[in-house]
This record gives C-alpha cells, structure tokens and sequence, in this order.
C-alpha cells in the first residue's frame, strides 16, 4: 500500500501558496516541498495537525491510502510511502 499526498489538491481549492502554508505551520518551503512529494522518512503528528488546523480539513482528505495496483488519479501528486 501507498500513501498519497494530496496536499497540492488541498492548496489548489484553497486558493493558497506553499509558501503561505509553510510559514503559517512554521516549516520552511522547502520542507513543505519534500511533505507534498511523499520524500519524507517521517513526520510529526503535531506538523499533521497544524497542516489540517490551517487548510480547515482531516488527515484523510490531505493522505489517502491506496494499493499499489490501484491506478491514481492523475490529480493526486506526491505518491509515495510515508
């Protein structure tokens, strides 16, 4: 099983910026960047919580889980396993 990141989607109908999720959950840019491509080794509940208190959501809108021989939806980016 993999974990999709969906956080590009999440921005997308927010009409926000990376760079103004970034700074309004205090990670840098280019930390933000490794979260939505799925190239983190871990990440800490309290960085989970504070992505969905800003984008006004739940885990499972940003995270889906889905088996390896599920075709993605090509809207969904950052496939990879957290």
């Amino acid at each position: 099983m993999e974990i999709i990141v969906r956080l590009d989607v999440m921005l997308a109908q927010r009409k926000m910026k990376g760079k103004d999720l970034a700074l309004a959950i205090g990670i840098t840019e280019q930390n933000l960047s490794l979260f939505k491509s799925g190239k983190l080794k871990g990440v800490r509940f309290e960085t989970l919580a504070r992505i969905c208190e800003v984008l006004d959501c739940q885990p499972g809108t940003c995270w889906k889980q889905s088996r390896k021989n599920e075709t993605a939806d090509p809207r969904e980016v950052g496939s990879a396993a957290l």
